[in-house]
This record gives C-alpha cells, sequence and structure tokens, in this order.
C-alpha cells in the first residue's frame, strides 16, 4: 500500500534466554524472544483523536473516497468513542457522492522506531465488495523510512495480506513463519515499493467478517534490527501476559510471518520514524484493479458504481478499536 536495543544485554545472552522459552524457534525473531518490554504509548478512547491527525488529501492509492477531517467525521457521525471503543466508520447513507464516499484516514502523532505494537480490535471493516481497509506504519519520504502493512485485503477476502515495502536494496525470507503462510515476493522495492514483499496467510478468524463473529481479537508486531514479525491471537486466546501488560514474544509461539532482515536487508536501514495508520478506502488500485477478476464483478460493471450506488452495503465497514499499545525494550 503506498501511500530501544538490548540495554546491557549480548545477543548471546538473549539467544540463551530465548532457547528456554521457544527452543524451536527457526526465525531471527528467536534473538529477542526473552526480550523485555516496557509500555511507552497507549492509544484508547481517552486519547485517541487528540493523539492522532485526520488526513484530508487526496488518496494515494486513487481510491473512490473522500477523507474527512475530525470535525467533519465528527459531524456526519463517522467517528466516536461510545462504550470506552474507539469508532472509525465510512458514510453509508449517500447515493453516489461526488468526491467518493467519505471515510477517515488517521495517523498516530508520535513516530516510532523498533518496538512491540499491539492493537485490540473488536472490529474491522468485513469482507464487502470495494472496501480495501487497512492497519499498518510507514515514515516520512516514503519509501526510504519503510512501511509495515499488518492488516490488510480487498472485497470479499477473508484472509489478511501482510506486507513490507522499501526502498530499494531489501530482499526478506520468510523462514519460521505458520505455515500457510505463503512469500508472494521477496523484493520489498518490488514495482517501486508500490507492491512491496508480502505474504497471504491463511490464518482462521484474523480477517474480514470471520475475523468480527469472534470478536475480534489482537494483532501484535515486533519489529527489531533483526526483522518485522506478526502473530494474531483471536478474543478467547489472548495470551496472559499481553492482558497483563508484560508481553514476552517468546511465550506465543510461531508468528504468522517472519520478515527476516540480516545480509540481504539491513532493517535498520530500511524502516524508522514510523506514524501508526488506519484507514479504509474504495477500489483504487488494488480493489478496483482486481474488480474484474472477483465474484465482485457480478454486482456491477466497475467498482467505484458498486460503491457509489450501495451506500448501505458499507454500514459494516467499520472500525472498533479498544487500544492500541506499544512497547520498546
Amino acid at each position: 500500500m503506498p501511500p530501544k536495543h538490548l540495554l546491557g544485554l549480548s545477543l548471546f545472552g538473549y539467544l540463551g534466554s530465548a532457547s528456554a522459552l521457544a527452543t524451536n524457534l527457526t526465525g531471527t525473531y528467536s534473538a529477542f524472544a526473552a526480550a523485555s518490554y516496557g509500555l511507552v504509548s497507549t492509544y484508547n478512547s481517552g486519547n485517541f483523536f487528540s493523539d492522532f491527525s485526520f488526513y484530508t488529501g487526496a488518496d494515494p492509492t486513487h481510491g473512490y473516497v473522500s477523507y474527512q477531517s475530525e470535525s467533519a467525521a465528527a459531524s456526519q457521525g463517522l467517528i466516536n468513542t461510545n462504550n470506552g471503543q474507539v469508532y472509525l466508520g465510512v458514510d453509508y447513507t449517500t447515493v453516489n457522492p461526488s468526491a467518493g464516499r467519505a471515510s477517515v484516514r488517521i495517523s498516530s502523532n508520535e513516530g516510532y522506531t523498533h518496538g512491540l505494537f499491539i492493537a485490540d480490535i473488536a472490529h474491522m471493516p468485513g469482507s464487502i465488495c470495494g472496501v480495501w481497509p487497512a492497519f499498518w506504519l510507514f515514515g516520512p519520504n516514503w519509501p526510504n523510512s519503510g512501511e509495515i502493512d499488518v492488516i490488510e485485503g480487498v472485497n470479499l477476502a477473508g484472509t489478511d495480506q501482510i506486507t513490507l515495502h522499501t526502498a530499494a536494496g531489501c530482499t526478506i525470507n520468510t523462514a519460521g513463519s505458520q505455515a500457510g503462510t505463503t512469500l508472494l515476493n521477496s523484493n520489498c522495492n518490488a514495482d517501486n515499493a508500490n507492491t512491496g514483499c508480502g505474504v497471504t496467510t491463511t490464518t482462521a478468524n484474523a480477517y474480514g467478517n470471520s475475523f468480527n463473529d469472534i470478536g475480534g481479537g489482537v494483532y501484535a508486531m515486533q519489529w527489531e534490527s533483526s526483522g518485522v514479525y506478526v502473530w494474531f491471537f483471536p478474543r478467547g486466546s489472548i495470551p496472559s501476559d499481553i492482558t497483563d501488560g508484560a508481553p514476552v514474544t517468546g511465550n506465543w509461539g510461531t508468528p504468522i510471518v517472519a520478515f527476516n532482515g540480516g545480509s540481504s536487508c539491513n532493517i535498520d536501514s530500511f524502516f524508522s520514524d514510523e506514524n501508526i495508520v488506519f484507514d479504509t478506502t474504495f477500489c483504487g488500485d488494488w480493489a478496483g484493479d482486481v474488480w474484474s477478476s472477483s465474484s465482485c464483478a457480478s454486482l456491477a460493471s466497475t467498482c467505484d458504481d458498486y460503491v457509489g450506488a450501495n451506500p448501505g452495503a458499507f454500514a459494516p465497514a467499520y472500525w472498533l478499536i479498544n487500544s492500541v499499545k506499544v512497547y520498546q525494550q
């Protein structure tokens, strides 16, 4: 999608501690499996909209969307913080809006380099023709500071696609990922970074309608010098160290994906100072481009036509966020 290190401990010490936690880890994340993380940021209903900024420019992915300011979004009922949760929705009443369907794209005011990012999400935009939701991070001067797409998919997708985007010179492997995760491209600058290096996944209940049917869950993304790693835990199976606020990734088993750095990609040269983003767009460079080859094509000749004419279809196209917490070593 275009758009703190070892504190007084040697790497050998980490590897030794990690092996006691997870002896079968094969990806580079094993080096940080026993790392101690401290909470540095919490975003929830009490501070979310004061600590995130609303993007109101044109969609870089050319979607049929009109991103709204905070005041406009609030007046249209696209955002709220009811019941201690953050709601980010879209317009589902206007027929054929001339500027595109109203939605929100928000970015954290704080940027991060490294950390453990834990998002507790109760609902995400469902598996709906024309919808393209994402939870991601990216840095300044794209793609030179990198981009990490944690949750992303389009149209009727039932599984998550996870992707990195970088400047030229970063090639990754995914050794140590869960079975069923498939690497699509190892070059993170593929198509001038617009495609990047991504994986398809088969993790159950981790995306779209099936995610929503179980009340969502927790996505955890660990980003350190060795690589980028992503786990998902359904609502009824969230590890106690996460709920206790003392996460230890070595307790969690194999990640959905391990994007391993190393000699072919110096992670710290390609990823830095990234802001957290949530958005929902429509059609555009992915959902729109694959429209004609998807089952959605039976609904309308183009993605824009369908999204414009069927506002009621998008009532379930909302994020409901309990919290996003950022931990660093």
